[in-house]
């Protein structure tokens, strides 16, 4: 009886430290699964074991950085920037967007090597960086983006080629309205009445926009379509409904004099559907076409900016470009330091004349620079030369130590012996920028001891 039960408990005690072993394995996190190939990246450099080195950490926080002080800019815009192989680096661009229009975003680049870059689109929202959405990534290889924002919002473009890559890119930013002009060889020019205008006394609003012309004038696809509808009612005699799947919108043709696609067909950009009238309740007004916009959830929408032409031609870039990533100065007179290329750009700073700066890109006739202080803004390109000319050149009265940077702990790049010459080629605060007799170019800070030469005025 004894070993009977003995042997009841042991099992009883197997069975239990199993049942223990089962409800006790071991918890792992998830897999990280990268969600755009920017991430994708960081985490090959961490795999690798390669993302606790220096360049790698200095690839991490120039992408964090450039979200952190994106470039203002308003769209059409072109701009041309330097990379160095050398360095890592990152840009993002801040720009607006309203709804109805379509922006594209191509790059070009110019380099002795095949070089990947990262396209990434996040739409502002939240005081930081990090509450920022992700909506649109190149893929692979690719250098183009396009989209469409379904309300006003603000955007950051950022643009960051992989490690060990430079060269010159260009990057362009157009906006475009996302359809084609319903009338024509007509534009935005001949809506005559708006979105909203008050209706039989004021009991209702317009929910279109008209547009006058001729009658027969043709009527066109503003996008790639399916025929929803084509009928006849009191108020908007011959009519046609199309629905645009890509955009999820109704598009509405009304007053037509005649209908020339069949239902439940498809048409294309440019594709003529009928020809402007004034069937129905407009039997009393001038031939016009009524245009309405309807989206799901939303009901009728102000087509105006679907359709307006804009023009999408950057300003040409007149700046020389040798100079890029290269240090420069400004001339002999105060410069403006702004924030942007707008007209009205707010002031960053003033410069005093000969103040170094090094040039990062060029839009149009002004160049984006950095100062040694780490500030950044436009120039115009007229107010800057180049330092290959010197200001002057001055003997050494002690040693001096050359530094990388303009400031006491930086690295010492030379130092030079009393009675050596240098050059003085721009000015930042207490430091100058000088060429030394090896070419090697740092900053020394201006020298107080007696009989030492001046800073060159």
């Amino acid at each position: 009886m004894r070993k009977r039960f003995k042997h009841r408990f042991y099992f009883a005690l197997l069975v239990s430290l199993l049942l223990f072993s089962q409800c006790q394995k071991e918890i792992v996190p998830e897999p990280f699964k990268p969600s755009n190939s920017h991430e994708a990246y960081v985490q090959s450099l961490r795999s690798a074991g390669l993302a606790h080195t220096a360049i790698a950490r200095d690839w991490i926080l120039a992408s964090e950085n450039s979200m952190k002080n994106p470039v203002d800019m308003e769209p059409p815009f072109e701009e041309t920037f330097y990379v160095d192989h050398a360095a890592a680096f990152a840009v993002a661009y801040h720009f607006s967007v309203i709804k109805g229009q379509r922006v594209e975003i191509d790059v070009a680049f110019d380099g002795q090597k095949r070089c990947r870059l990262f396209m990434d689109l996040f739409r502002v929202r939240g005081l930081t960086y990090e509450d920022w959405r992700l909506v649109a990534s190149a893929n692979n290889n690719e250098k183009h983006l396009e989209f469409e924002p379904k309300q006003d919002s603000e955007y950051v473009l950022r643009l960051q080629p992989e490690l060990l890559r430079g060269g010159r890119f260009t990057v362009t930013i157009r906006n475009m309205a996302s359809l084609g002009f319903p009338v024509l060889g007509y534009d935005s020019r001949a809506i005559g009445s708006g979105f909203g205008a008050p209706r039989d006394g004021g009991r209702r609003r317009h929910h279109g926009v008209d547009i006058f012309t001729k009658r027969h004038t043709p009527v066109i696809a503003p996008s790639k379509a399916y025929v929803r509808r084509v009928s006849e009612s009191d108020i908007g005699g011959l009519n046609i409904w199309l629905h645009d799947a890509k955009r999820d919108l109704h598009l509405y043709f009304a007053h037509l004099q005649t209908q020339e696609v069949e239902q439940s067909t498809y048409v294309v950009p440019g594709q003529r559907i009928g020809t402007v009238g004034n069937t129905g309740n407009a039997r009393r007004t001038p031939p016009h076409l009524h245009f309405g916009i309807y989206a799901r959830g939303e009901g009728p929408v102000d087509p105006v900016n679907f359709i307006k032409k804009i023009d999408s031609t950057p300003k040409d870039i007149t700046a020389d470009l040798n100079v890029l990533g290269h240090w420069a100065r400004s001339k002999q007179s105060m410069v403006s330091l702004k924030a942007s290329t707008a007209s009205r750009a707010l002031e960053i700073v003033r410069l005093n004349p000969h103040s170094a700066m090094k040039i990062q890109a060029a839009v149009g006739d002004t160049y984006r620079v950095l100062l040694p202080d780490g500030l950044s803004g436009y120039v115009p390109s007229r107010d800057v030369e180049s330092i290959i000319e010197s200001l002057a050149t001055q003997q050494a009265g002690l040693i001096h130590e050359v530094r990388e940077a303009p400031m006491e702990q930086a690295v010492v790049v030379e130092k030079i012996n009393g009675g050596e010459e240098y050059a003085v080629l721009g000015h930042y605060e207490r430091y100058m920028l000088v060429r030394t007799e090896k070419e090697n170019v740092g900053w020394l800070m201006i020298p107080t001891e007696p009989g030492s030469s001046r800073l060159p005025e």
